[in-house]
């Protein structure tokens, strides 16, 4: 939620058509090689979905006839599965569980009658069928991610509490971070928000080396992944200077750090150093430090957490060439630091609301 704008850029930036931005989500148009395209190489996407059609509905004889008019026989084969999960708001059609089985008795009533069986075994390929009911206003998509797209595949181990891939991806862009580069977390944790920078200024698509759950669909041919990926393999930019230094006092979330980098490809970009924050120096005259600090909600007491704002305001001194970009839910954040951000932007990380204070003017 909040970054709806910075994904339809990024759609756009990719030469994707018909690209809105809405609360909660970003519609967007084209065929499978833009589908299958959408999943590799989008940052900021938790998945991608196709959204097959939006009603109103206040009865349940409404939603089954509707769903029931949609083409299901084009995406599930007499022999997949599709589940059917949902959510619902302020609607008449408030209990989950029946709206539950209502879609997913229309949706097989539909694919008995076009394939001519009494049964569906469903033991194929899973085709996640999900619905939002929002004010009486239906919408039913088909999940074509599986797994969140936050789920790189370079993470196999974390420490406590890391930020999501696409949070960090988020941040790295908003602190403008480019090929040329160089950024230091003073807290690296796990390695995630120098791993995504990495990422980003080399041009490395997210979703690169993973799978998707459309991959097992046989209505999509494989040679489409197959072109996506290669396209995505085409773009990467390894002749640049980007470089990076992680420090943390943790050795062995540095180790994970480490073997995160190396699974992601970008190891030869940066450093790990052990060092307490206490004894944070610059290493170079120009860098964008990015820096997710431990606070109450998440690991340390809330005391802790402060002095912690406290030392950042100390070390993070306004001078030519640094930028500084710091999350935390903590509202009194800028008096702890001691001055007030250039820029600041609500992001949420999980379900907690935070700040992203940005530092840029000398």
């Amino acid at each position: 939620m909040g970054v709806e704008g910075i994904c339809a850029n990024e759609l756009k930036f990719n030469n994707i058509e018909d690209v809105k931005a809405e609360n909660g989500r970003v519609l967007f148009s084209g065929d499978f090689n833009t589908l299958a395209k959408a999943n590799i190489i989008s940052r900021y996407s938790e998945r991608i979905q196709i959204l097959l059609s939006e009603f109103n509905a206040y009865t349940f004889d409404e939603l089954f006839e509707a769903v029931k008019d949609l083409p299901w026989e084009r995406f599930i084969g007499k022999d997949d599965a599709f589940p059917v999960k949902g959510s619902s708001l302020d609607s008449k059609l408030y209990s989950i569980s029946d709206c539950q089985k209502i879609i997913k008795k229309s949706v097989a009533d539909r694919l008995c009658s076009k394939y001519g069986v009494n049964w569906l075994n469903e033991s194929g390929a899973v085709h996640q069928i999900q619905f939002l009911i929002r004010k009486d206003r239906v919408s039913i998509l088909l999940d074509t991610t599986g797994d969140g797209l936050h789920k790189r595949g370079y993470r196999t181990e974390s420490n406590d509490a890391p930020i999501k891939e696409t949070l960090a991806a988020v941040m790295v862009d908003l602190m403008r971070v480019r090929s040329n580069h160089f950024v230091v977390d003073a807290m690296c944790g796990s390695g995630t928000l120098l791993i995504e920078s990495a990422l980003k200024a080399l041009k490395i698509a997210p979703g690169l080396n993973r799978a998707f759950s459309a991959e097992s669909w046989e209505q999509i041919p494989a040679s489409v992944w197959k072109e996506e990926r290669e396209k995505a393999r085409l773009d990467i930019k390894r002749d640049c200077g980007f470089k990076a230094i992680g420090y943390d006092i943790d050795e062995e979330a540095l180790k994970i750090a480490q073997s995160n980098a190396e699974r992601a490809g970008v190891a030869d970009r940066i450093k790990f150093i052990k060092r307490d924050i206490k004894d944070f120096e610059f290493d170079s005259e120009f860098q964008t430090t990015i820096i997710n600090p431990p606070y109450g909600e998440r690991l340390l007491d809330i005391n802790k957490a402060e002095e912690i704002y406290r030392i950042l305001g100390t070390k993070f001194i306004k001078e030519k060439g640094k930028s500084y970009g710091i999350i935390t839910p903590d509202d009194d954040f800028e008096k702890l630091f001691g001055r007030k951000a250039d820029k600041r932007r609500k992001l949420y990380n999980g379900t907690l609301k935070c700040q992203f204070y940005m530092y840029f003017k000398n």
